[in-house]
């Protein structure tokens, strides 16, 4: 699943039923590319918390790849870095 460049308040409810169709097809691990993402505020951390526990439910993992790192700096003050398993950056 690739997010887009904006990922807020207006747009994650439409992202939120990418994430269950990623979910519900395949299996291990579900990639989540952030490199695109410019603009987007704490409900992209809440999309991505939610894909783990999703993802978890469904005995998979989440990897996301690709974080800005405003977006890796935004989950640090909100305490929760930890529960986004990042993978380095695609290239």
């Amino acid at each position: 699943m690739d997010l887009p460049v904006k990922a807020n308040l207006e747009t994650v409810p439409g992202l939120l039923d990418t994430l269950k169709a990623a979910l519900a097809s395949g299996s291990g691990p579900v990639r989540i590319d952030a490199s695109a993402l410019q603009a987007f505020d704490t409900s992209a951390i809440a999309l991505l918390l939610h894909a783990q526990r999703l993802a978890a439910a469904a005995g998979r993992q989440v990897v996301l790849v690709g974080a800005p790192d405003k977006l890796v700096q935004l989950a640090t003050l909100y305490g929760v870095e930890g529960l986004l398993p990042a993978a380095p950056a695609p290239g």
